[in-house]
């Protein structure tokens, strides 16, 4: 039975531990993120973040608390399927989600265990290659293709399965920076082209900077929760976190610091530019 509630993913009150003797891997973790949301989640090794997105797609189950995901509550064995068919994931290592030999193939697979009609199938598969610019690549050997193709073609067998939810687990963390670049692309793409709701869970900075609103996760707790603007004018207890922050916000606390009236909300090369020019035009003016 599908619940009625005006988020796409709902963390009640949700703990998890892997063992019982051990410290809990999330602790009364309680959130909400609303449809076509991009929803970038920061947090050091160990400190839950992966474990929440398991927790979303219904890989592991709450101790505590619930988690509902398109309306549909995780601990319901019967709901699995309709929360995977829902809410994609994309792991860490592209070399591990590819199951076929055939790129085409790949992103049949899971079409297949939903068992979609095969005239169903074929248009479902050429609308998500193109969605992910990776047509001209269908009959291509997946071992044939760059980190950042086969992540393009991994995003495109979530698509074909028509969600409502993307989950990214470190999804380009094994990248290089042009992999990095046109992986985070494509998502952006399919967020504001079709509304789908995506949680971004990495530790590059500057990807967290392009959200709509980010968590930080430490010790199994949210911390930190606000736009990127608000989490990232925090440095002095994201440091403490042990966590960076991007260079320009860095340097905008310093220069702050040192006695220069800058705002908050300093994320980029152009804000910084834009920033110091209106303090220096006027003295500019004077002399």
């Amino acid at each position: 039975m599908q619940m009625h509630t005006d988020a796409q993913i709902l963390m009640q009150d949700v703990s998890f531990t892997y063992d019982e003797s051990a410290s809990p891997a999330l602790s009364h973790i309680s959130a909400k993120i609303r449809q076509g949301e991009f929803v970038a989640v920061l947090g050091h090794n160990g400190s839950g973040k992966s474990t929440l997105a398991k927790l979303i797609n219904a890989l592991y189950i709450p101790g505590e608390g619930n988690v509902v995901v398109c309306g549909y509550d995780t601990k319901n064995e019967k709901l699995v399927w309709e929360i995977r068919r829902r809410a994609g994931m994309i792991f860490q290592n592209p070399d591990n989600q590819i199951v076929a030999t055939v790129v085409k193939e790949d992103v049949a697979f899971g079409l297949e265990n939903l068992g979609v009609p095969t005239e169903e199938m074929i248009p479902r598969i050429e609308q998500a290659l193109s969605a992910v610019r990776m047509s001209k690549y269908a009959d291509s050997a997946p071992h044939t293709l760059s980190g950042g193709q086969k992540q393009r073609v991994a995003i495109a067998g979530i698509l074909a399965m028509e969600p409502s939810v993307i989950i990214a687990d470190e999804a380009t963390a094994m990248l290089d920076p042009s992999g990095r670049k046109e992986v985070l692309e494509t998502i952006q793409m399919l967020n504001r082209s079709k509304g789908i709701t995506v949680l971004w869970i990495t530790h590059f900075m500057e990807e967290a900077a392009l959200a709509d609103r980010v968590l930080v996760v430490t010790d199994g707790k949210i911390q930190l929760e606000g736009t990127p603007a608000q989490v990232f004018d925090q440095v002095r207890e994201m440091k403490e976190m042990h966590l960076d922050v991007p260079p320009m916000a860095a340097l905008a606390d310093d220069l702050r610091k040192e006695g220069m009236p800058l705002p908050g909300g300093i994320l980029t090369v152009e804000d910084m530019v834009r920033e110091v020019e209106k303090v220096l035009c006027p003295l500019k003016s004077a002399t």
